[in-house]
C-alpha cells in the first residue's frame, strides 16, 4: 500500500528569488537616481557659473573700450554714448542665447541681433531701466522665458546710457534637462538589464534549493534513496553535499532499523509461541504439569530478558554516551579480564602477553567485549581446551587485543556474517544464543574507532578462531 502523501508546504509571501530581484532593483534604481540628482545639481551650478562668466566677459570688454574713450576708427574721442555703444555692438558677436542692447536715456538705441524681440518686452524694459543708472543685474520673466540681464552704465557729459547683456536662461536649462532625460532613459534601461540579470542569476543560484525542496517533499518514510544533484563548487553546492550525506546516513539508519526490527520480531516470535503453546496445553488440575510448565516458561522468560537486554544495548550503541573514555592501563585491564574469564568454563586459560601502555578507552565496555569473545570461545571448545587472550601495542601506535581458542574455527564464508545482528555460524546443539554477542562486540569496538576481525589461529585443523580487536593510535595517551 503506498505511503500517504501529505500536502506540499504552501508558499507564503514573496519567494527568495523575487526578494533578491526586488532588492537589487531598488538598490540600482536608488543609486542611479542619486547619481542623476548629483549630476543635475553639479551641472546646474556649472551652467550658472558659465552664464555669469559670459556676462562678465562682455561687460569687461565694454569697460575696456569705454575706459580708452578713443574711437579706433577715427582716432578721436567718442562723440556720443550712442557711438560708443554702436561700435561695441558692431565688433562683438554674442552667443546664441545672448542679446546685446545699447541703452541711452530712457530707451534702447541699438541691439544685436537685430531681430531679437526682447527690447520690446515690457517686463524686460521695466527691469532694465533701474539698471541703466545703478548697474548690477536682475532676473526677469519675459514672454521669451526667464532672462538674466546685467548692465554696465556709461556717462558722457550730461547724457547717461548703458550696455545691457541679456542671457536666455531657459535655453541652457532646457539643454541640461534634455541631457537628464537622456540619462533617465539610459538609467531605466540599465535598471531593467540589471534586474533581468539578477533574476536570472538568482534563479540559477537558487535552483539547487528548489530541487532540495522538491526532493524533501517527495521523500517518504520508506523511500530515502533520492539524492540532490550536485553542480558547481560554491556554498550551495557544499550545502547540497552535506544534505546528501545526511540522507545517506538517514537511509542507512532506516535500513538498519528496519532490518533490526524484522530480526528482533523474528527472534521474539519463537519464545512467545512457546509460552503460548505451553500455557494452552497446561493441565491446571495436575500440580506436576503446572510445576513443569512453570519452570519451562521461566526459562523462556529468562531467554527473552537476555534478548531484550542485548537489543537495548545495541540500540544504545548509536548514542554519543555509549562509551565514556578514561585513561586505562591496558596491561592491567588484560590481566583483570583473564582473572574474570576463568569462571566462564573449565578451560586451559592462558595469557599471551599484556601491553605496557596507557590508553584512553571505556574500560568497562572493552572488558565487556573481551568477556563476550571469551564466552564465545567457551561455547566452541571442550573442557580442558586452550583459550588465550592478550594485548600488544605496535610501533605504528595501533593497539591490539585478542582472544584465541582451539575450536574448529570460523569458516571464511561466515566471517562477515558472524558480526551481523542475529548472524550465526555453525553452533553446537545446546547453544541457546541469539547471535547478538559478536554484534555487541563490534558495536563497542566501532564506538572506540576500531575494528574487530576473525582469522584462523592455526594453519592445520582444528584451525581455532582468533578474534582480534584493533584500536587506532589516537587512543594511546
Amino acid at each position: 500500500m503506498p505511503a500517504p502523501t501529505g500536502p506540499r508546504a504552501a508558499r507564503t509571501g514573496f519567494s527568495v528569488r523575487a526578494r533578491i530581484t526586488t532588492t537589487v532593483a531598488l538598490l540600482v534604481l536608488g543609486a542611479l537616481s542619486a547619481a542623476g540628482l548629483l549630476v543635475y545639481a553639479v551641472e546646474s551650478q556649472r551652467v550658472e557659473a558659465q552664464t555669469v562668466e559670459e556676462v562678465d566677459q562682455e561687460l569687461d570688454e565694454f569697460a575696456r573700450l569705454k575706459g580708452d574713450g578713443i574711437d579706433p576708427t577715427t582716432g578721436q574721442p567718442f562723440a556720443t554714448i550712442e557711438a560708443l555703444l554702436r561700435l561695441f555692438l558692431s565688433r562683438n558677436v554674442p552667443d546664441d542665447d545672448e542679446a546685446l542692447i545699447g541703452w541711452v536715456g530712457d530707451a534702447p538705441v541699438a541691439r544685436f541681433p537685430g531681430d531679437d524681440p526682447l527690447y520690446r518686452d515690457r517686463a524686460f524694459l521695466a527691469a532694465a531701466r533701474p539698471l541703466v543708472a545703478a548697474g548690477g543685474s536682475a532676473r526677469v520673466d519675459t514672454a521669451q522665458g526667464r532672462v538674466l540681464v546685467a548692465a554696465q552704465p556709461v556717462r558722457q557729459g550730461g547724457q547717461e546710457g548703458a550696455l545691457l547683456v541679456a542671457v536666455y536662461l531657459d535655453e541652457d536649462r532646457s539643454e541640461l534637462l534634455g541631457t537628464m532625460r537622456t540619462y533617465a532613459v539610459v538609467a531605466a534601461l540599465l535598471t531593467l538589464l540589471v534586474v533581468a540579470v539578477a533574476a536570472w542569476q538568482s534563479g540559477r543560484l537558487l535552483a539547487p534549493l528548489r530541487v532540495l525542496r522538491s526532493t524533501a517533499d517527495d521523500l517518504r518514510g520508506t523511500e530515502l534513496s533520492r539524492r540532490i544533484p550536485e553542480s558547481g563548487n560554491d556554498d550551495i553546492t557544499a550545502l547540497t553535499r552535506t544534505l546528501n550525506g545526511m540522507l545517506d546516513r538517514l537511509e542507512t539508519a532506516f535500513v538498519e532499523q528496519r532490518r533490526f526490527l524484522d530480526d528482533a520480531g523474528h527472534e521474539l516470535r519463537t519464545p512467545l509461541t512457546v509460552l503460548r503453546g505451553h500455557l494452552e496445553l497446561v493441565d491446571v488440575e495436575d500440580p506436576a504439569d503446572v510445576a513443569e510448565t512453570r519452570a519451562l516458561l521461566l526459562d523462556e522468560i529468562d531467554r527473552m530478558a537476555r534478548l531484550v537486554g542485548d537489543l537495548i544495548l545495541l540500540a544504545k550503541s548509536d548514542r554519543p554516551d555509549f562509551v565514556l573514555p578514561t585513561e586505562v592501563d591496558l596491561g592491567e585491564l588484560t590481566e583483570d579480564v583473564l582473572a574474570k574469564v576463568r569462571g566462564l568454563g573449565d578451560r586451559d586459560w592462558r595469557l599471551d602477553g599484556a601491553a605496557d601502555v596507557v590508553v584512553r578507552v571505556d574500560g568497562q565496555r572493552l572488558t565487556q567485549a573481551l568477556l563476550q569473545l571469551a564466552d564465545n570461545a567457551v561455547k566452541h571448545t571442550a573442557p580442558g581446551d586452550e583459550v588465550a587472550l592478550g594485548s600488544s601495542a605496535a610501533d605504528t601506535g595501533e593497539v591490539r587485543l585478542w582472544v584465541r581458542d582451539g575450536g574448529p574455527g570460523v569458516p571464511e564464508a561466515d566471517r562477515a556474517t558472524v558480526f551481523e545482528r542475529f548472524g550465526r555460524s555453525s553452533v553446537r546443539q545446546e547453544d541457546e544464543g541469539f547471535g547478538l554477542g559478536l554484534s555487541i562486540v563490534e558495536a563497542i569496538v566501532t564506538a572506540h574507532g576500531g575494528t574487530v576481525t576473525v582469522e584462523h589461529d592455526r594453519p592445520a585443523p582444528p584451525h581455532g578462531a582468533r578474534f582480534v580487536i584493533t584500536l587506532p593510535p589516537s587512543v594511546v595517551v
